[in-house]
């Protein structure tokens, strides 16, 4: 099933480094190659010479082999992966991979890897749920890493609690469903949306929202990793995107957002519109910073471009469009017009009034509403995981649609 897969697998100094062998021959029993490299550290909890046996490969552990003269390319290794997994990542790696710290040869590897990176934690519960590690990992997961959560159990520490690496077989399945997954959307050319636009008022303020751009981005990670080519318009926002297969276009404003897409949509299989573009724009930006007066200050805004409409006009036979609307009130019946007027298959639609929900947060909630009338409504969820469902279903929409 991984026949002419190319593993890496990174090592640190966990206790749970002992379980990474039982995973390497479940990895090289199905026929995955597999290369090693660990930490200093990790040494003191299981030997390279455990793991250059099972995996048939020297373990790195240093850029340079004192023993064999050997000098090991942290740039080939990373390039040479089809998946990177670090497991168990102790809460001191976490940091430094979050933080772009490569004062080790896993680091530098990771760092210039070009293909999927999973990571499996392993510590104590308190390390884990302190705020610093749950803010590196939520950093590593924006940036497009899939974490293997730790899972609740006995740690080494004698204490019960979340912290425990997820067992060799469920990583060893995670993997599978990797390779599996990565074929779904081969070949198909999907154009995603993302972020907030800011219109210009004078040169040092505009008009924006307070979209984060996550919950785009997780879809254009999730189709980059289901085998997509990805062009994703962002606006002005912080994230990073992780995914070789991700072509970014950089844009501030609606009218840029609205050219962009105009550019790309002629040569897209999927349109992903999750950007949260400014509904008005003011009419006559000041050349020069706006001083402030005691009288009020009026700006005459005009109607932007509706730019998932227009490019619903353009929609070829085969397309897939897919929409977001965000309301506060009557969120069905809305997204419902909207669904119908602009010519998308799916939308999905989410409430600000829903805890967990919306611009700003790591979660969200949206109820999925189809062409067909069929409705789904999923709980509130991390936003990867919501990508993940969402992508889910253009999987299905596909399938079903090849099938008639």
């Amino acid at each position: 099933m991984l026949k002419g897969k190319h593993i890496v697998i990174g090592i640190t100094g966990g206790i749970a480094a002992y379980k990474i062998p039982f995973l390497i021959r479940l990895l090289v029993r199905e026929g995955a190659e597999v290369r090693v490299m660990m930490t200093p550290s990790a040494r003191d909890f299981v030997t390279p010479l455990t793991l250059s046996t099972l995996s048939r490969h020297e373990v790195i552990i240093q850029p340079f082999n004192q023993e064999s003269g050997a000098w090991n390319s942290h740039v080939e290794l990373g390039q040479w992966a089809d998946l990177m997994l670090i497991a168990p990542a102790t809460a001191n790696t976490l940091a430094k991979m979050a933080n772009g710290i490569a004062d080790n040869f896993l680091v530098t590897a990771y760092l210039s890897a070009k293909c999927q990176v999973m990571i499996a934690p392993s510590m104590d519960l308190d390390m884990y749920q302190h705020p610093t590690t749950r803010k590196n990992l939520e950093t590593l997961r924006v940036q497009g890493k899939t974490i293997l959560d730790a899972q609740v159990g006995e740690l080494a520490s004698g204490l019960s609690g979340r912290g425990r690496m997820e067992e060799p077989d469920e990583i060893f399945q995670a993997i599978s469903n990797f390779f599996f997954q990565h074929h779904e959307l081969t070949g198909r050319k999907v154009l995603v949306t993302a972020g907030p636009t800011f219109e210009k008022i004078d040169p040092v303020r505009f008009i924006g929202n307070h979209s984060s751009g996550l919950m785009g981005f997780s879809i254009a990670e999730e189709i980059a990793a289901r085998g997509g080519e990805v062009t994703l318009i962002a606006g002005p926002v912080a994230l990073q995107t992780g995914h070789p297969a991700i072509r970014r276009v950089d844009i501030t404003t609606a009218s840029e957002m609205h050219q962009a897409c105009l550019d790309h949509i002629g040569e897209t299989d999927i349109l992903v519109m999750a950007a949260a573009v400014a509904d008005y724009t003011p009419e006559n930006p000041a050349p020069e910073k706006l001083k402030k007066r005691e009288e009020k200050l009026s700006i005459t805004l005009s109607p932007t471009q509706d730019i998932l409409k227009e490019l619903g006009k353009m929609k070829k036979p085969g397309q897939l469009f897919v929409g977001f609307a965000l309301e506060t009130e009557d969120s069905l019946a809305n997204a419902t017009k909207k669904l119908q007027e602009k010519s998308l298959d799916i939308i999905a639609v989410n409430s600000l009034k829903v805890p967990g929900a919306g611009f700003g947060t790591p979660t969200n909630q949206v109820t999925l509403l189809f062409s067909s009338g069929r409705k789904i409504e999923g709980g509130v969820k991390p936003k990867r995981e919501v990508a993940s469902d969402i992508v889910d279903e253009i999987v299905s929409y596909l399938k079903s649609r090849q099938a008639l």
